[in-house]
């Protein structure tokens, strides 16, 4: 393990004051050394966990060095910073954070993205289970929603987007069970959290009898409660792909970067709201939350949308430094964490809080000039029919596909002559595209650098060959290859790609002033143990944990 000491005791006297006007996280009067014991701290009573979805480690890096009287450089100078940090592949956001709160990979999770298939369930909607079992998919997105257009999910609130603080706070109630894949052996519905293997720190949490609360972007997040259902207390799940009020018809809230900071200022008013001790809404006292905190998307949608607001979205040319919308996106993190913050030392809690900034995935190319845009239809359609021309009885190889930037196939049929022809088609034949000044190019082997598929796909993810949820093929897409039609996007996230898995992990503790950076490599799976570790739970009780033998973050009380 390296350890870079940083020199930051006068950064973090200048730099709070100027963050949350004047006021430091804890004073030296206020903050009490973390107790330690067995080499961990304990004393910590709350743990905010703070995704910025799309947010790299160079990103961090780049704002901590350019806005040093920031609240994000005091945080970085009071904490420790993971510069090694990996999110699991496929670094969706469903398995990016599900793993953040299981401290598990997909293979013991179950979870490879947010919209896959099973060959071991029937359809959404299948009231008959008799029969075999013919595979459906598994959509834990907007589908699952009762309205997918309403920002409220279907609740029915009178006067959105103003009234989204009071949408419940049990994402369960606007999820519409017809929505989901059904269970063949009850042929009931699987929710959510059902479909998720094992237990989450918030259930361990619950089951200590602490208060949960957490802000996600579906009400499909009611994953995070864990099998048993229990380990949130308190949800604020607005749909994010619903439509933008006040916007243009057919845009939702990432269509425009405005929009997505109004979204997710509606999620930092819940998460003040939780710091106060009260519900999401404000309108109920809880206590303030163990564990408790939220996603944000404004990162993501400035490094996707080529432009935005009338600024240049992503990076300069070269990847390294951030374009004006990206800019804009960092600053507005910046404020909306430095609310949080001073939320916390304004109701005392400054002492007894920790705070952990990661993110669910980062994004690639950076680079604009690396850019392929390929659309994945006409490659998924001609390997279907060149399937079909040499066996007519069974058209459909490929029956369902995830693809972002990487390749996710499920197949028709899983032997592993199948799976090898499709590796053969998509590594001997091209693909057309076009790059960030939309002019056509090509791109060899569909734009992939390998392809694992059959036994090797269940061998690159860890589990059985013929496990129900695995991909039938994995893709790992060249460099700048993003699977889209058109050219609304200049960037994506799911693949193996390092700008796609390499994000902060940021810890800050009371008591535990650090200021230094740790570039031993660790996952973001780390943060779960880590959590508990820090509340004073054990991280064995997690199930991920024993399976995977995931560690403690290192340097956490040492």
């Amino acid at each position: 393990m390296r350890i870079r000491r940083v020199q930051r005791a006068a950064v973090f006297a200048a730099g709070f004051a100027m963050a949350v006007g004047g006021t430091a996280l804890a004073s030296a009067a206020t903050v009490q050394p973390a107790r330690v014991r067995g080499g961990q701290p304990t004393g910590i009573k709350h743990v905010l966990l703070v995704s910025v979805d799309g947010m790299h480690q160079q990103d961090l890096t780049w704002y901590v060095n350019t806005f040093p009287d920031s609240t994000l450089a005091t945080l970085d100078h009071e904490g420790l910073e993971y510069s090694g940090a990996m999110t699991p592949f496929p670094s969706d956001s469903f398995p990016g954070m599900v793993g953040q709160v299981t401290g598990g990979d997909p293979k013991v999770t179950g979870i490879y993205y947010d919209d896959t298939w099973n060959h071991d369930v029937f359809p959404a909607g299948t009231t008959n289970c008799s029969g075999p079992v013919p595979g459906a998919e598994v959509a834990y997105t907007e589908a699952d929603d009762i309205n997918l257009n309403s920002l409220d999910a279907g609740q029915g609130l009178r006067h959105l987007p103003g009234s989204i603080l009071r949408m419940t706070g049990n994402p369960r109630r606007v999820i519409n069970p017809a929505n989901l894949p059904v269970n063949p052996k009850t042929c009931q519905p699987i929710y959510p959290n059902q479909y998720l293997k094992v237990n989450t720190i918030f259930n361990v949490a619950h089951d200590a009898g602490m208060v949960t609360a957490w802000s996600d972007k579906h009400p499909a997040y009611l994953a995070l409660s864990g099998p048993q259902g229990n380990g949130v207390t308190d949800y604020f799940t607005p749909e994010i792909n619903s439509q933008a009020i006040g916007y243009l018809a057919g845009q939702d809230w990432t269509s425009t970067n405005n929009a997505t900071m109004q979204y997710d200022s509606y999620k930092v008013q819940a998460v003040l709201n939780w710091i106060d001790g009260m519900d999401h809404s404000g309108a109920r006292h809880m206590g303030v939350p163990a564990i408790f905190g939220m996603n944000f998307q404004t990162v993501s949608t400035a490094e996707k949308l080529p432009a935005s607001d009338g600024l240049i979205g992503g990076y300069k040319p070269g990847g390294k430094v951030p374009g004006p919308l990206l800019v804009r996106a960092l600053n507005y993190i910046n404020t909306e964490v430095g609310l949080m913050v001073a939320e916390i030392q304004k109701d005392g809690l400054a002492s007894s809080t920790a705070i952990i900034i990661s993110a669910k995935h980062g994004q690639s190319p950076t680079n604009p000039n690396t850019l392929s845009r390929v659309p994945d239809s006409p490659i998924i359609s001609a390997i279907n029919a060149a399937w079909a021309a040499i066996h007519p009885s069974n058209p459909n190889l490929v029956v369902f596909a995830t693809d972002d930037d990487g390749m996710l196939l499920w197949l028709s049929d899983r032997s592993q002559p199948a799976a090898n022809f499709v590796k053969r088609y998509l590594l001997d034949h091209p693909a057309s595209g076009n790059n960030i000044n939309d002019q056509p190019i090509t791109v060899s082997s569909s734009g992939l650098r390998h392809v694992y598929a059959g036994s090797g796909a269940a061998a690159f993810v860890g589990v059985p060959n013929g496990d129900p949820r695995h991909p039938d093929i994995i893709g790992i897409a060249q460099h700048g290859v993003v699977y889209t039609g058109g050219t609304s996007k200049i960037a994506e996230h799911g693949g193996d790609d390092p700008q796609d898995r390499n994000v902060p992990i940021l810890v800050v503790v009371p008591g535990q002033a650090q200021g230094s950076t740790i570039s031993t490599p660790v996952e973001t799976t780390q943060i779960a143990p880590t959590i508990l570790t820090l509340l004073g739970l054990d991280p064995n009780q997690l199930q991920a944990v024993q399976i995977e033998h995931t560690q403690v973050l290192p340097g956490i009380g040492g």
